[in-house]
């Protein structure tokens, strides 16, 4: 008997192997981009993989190496912007100057003869005949007020904790701290500046506590300019950079409710002392202490705190009244039945001690807390 055996049918292309090719050290390839029939490289992008730790060879992880955070770029100030001293001169040479200005005029006015006689008497001198005001007289008269203008204009007064800050043209020309009268060149742009010891004692500002309760804190700082101009020319407004390094140093600071933590208003000072006078010292402002004077909680966190301690204190007041309520209701039960005016089963004790537990809570309610 011969069988006959129908012939496998062909497939119609050509089969393609296993898709990928995996192994645990190397990348998932697909097999058909390597023996595709197009001429030519083919550039297959590859992924890289972390290779793990393979079972059973000892060999340790690659760790990758973690990203080192970017340090915080220091505020910094142009170097050569330090404070010197200026130029100046006592007050005498003002007045000097001023006085020989006006002798000038007078001597001018003799020498055209308009001078009037009264004076060129009262002062002893000789009739001048002069014909007038000529083109010398003129530039005469120019010098001397010149010279007058010239020396009054830069009589100035110097005060005790105050320094004046010279500028001319946008250029620092230096920092006078002297006291009393001095002669300052007019032409030189003045600022005063209030180098004495100061303090300041903020509005409240926001802060938060270590657990991160929003509060409002307010601040007293003890200061002085120790730089001119650093702290004139160096920054727009040092009083205003002073504000703003203190809200920031609060922002980085937790502040504690005073009582909480003991020695924590101490280190939330030191901290915040640091960071502002990190951040001050670099326009030529000394900051001796930063301190919170005042601590409290934030508005819409000082409402839920207040409602949690009236539910507290309404919850230990109710249950101090179910105490004494349970107290009385046994004495009464007790003295009841030791005297033996009652004679209670079950039944009748539990019924005795409902009425009167619902009788005291109704008595200890209208009279009140």
């Amino acid at each position: 008997m011969t069988t006959t055996t129908s012939p496998t049918p062909e497939p119609e292309g050509p089969t393609r192997p296993t898709r990928l090719i995996q192994n645990e050290g190397t990348t998932e390839i697909p097999v058909h981009l390597l023996f595709r029939d197009e001429a030519g490289p083919v550039s297959v992008p590859l992924r890289p993989t972390v290779v793990a730790r393979r079972q059973g060879t000892g060999e340790q992880p690659r760790l990758r190496r973690p990203v080192q955070p970017k340090p915080r770029p220091e505020p910094q100030v142009d170097p050569e912007l330090v404070e010197r001293s200026a130029r100046v001169l006592p007050g005498a040479a003002g007045v000097l100057a001023g006085a020989c200005g006006a002798a000038g005029c007078l001597a001018t006015s003799w020498w055209g003869g308009v001078l009037p006689s009264p004076a060129v008497h009262a002062l002893g001198l000789p009739v001048s005949t002069g014909a007038g005001l000529g083109p010398a007289q003129w530039a005469s008269y120019a010098g001397a007020v010149a010279l007058g203008l010239f020396g009054l204009g830069g009589l100035a007064r110097g005060r005790t904790g105050r320094a004046w800050v010279l500028g001319m043209f946008g250029r620092y020309r230096g920092t006078v701290r002297r006291t009393g009268l001095m002669w300052v060149n007019p032409m030189l742009l003045r600022r005063r500046v209030d180098v004495r010891l100061r303090h300041w004692r903020s509005e409240p500002m926001p802060a938060a506590d270590g657990n991160g309760v929003a509060l409002r804190a307010v601040v007293l700082v003890v200061w002085r300019v120790k730089d001119t101009a650093r702290a004139t020319l160096g920054v727009e407004d040092h009083e205003t950079y002073l504000r703003e390094c203190v809200e920031a140093a609060l922002a980085r600071v937790p502040v504690e409710m005073p009582g909480t933590v003991r020695g924590s208003a101490e280190a939330a000072a030191d901290a915040l002392t640091r960071l502002v006078v990190r951040d001050a010292g670099v326009v030529g402002l000394e900051v001796f202490s930063v301190r919170p004077v005042r601590v409290e909680y934030a508005p819409e966190v000082a409402a839920a705190i207040h409602r949690r301690r009236i539910a507290a204190l309404d919850a230990q007041d109710r249950a101090s009244m179910v105490n004494s309520v349970v107290d009385s209701v046994e004495d009464t039960v007790t003295r009841l039945t030791m005297r033996g005016l009652v004679e209670l089963d079950d039944y009748e004790r539990k019924a005795l001690v409902k009425d009167l537990t619902v009788a005291f809570c109704a008595g200890r309610g209208e009279q009140g807390p």
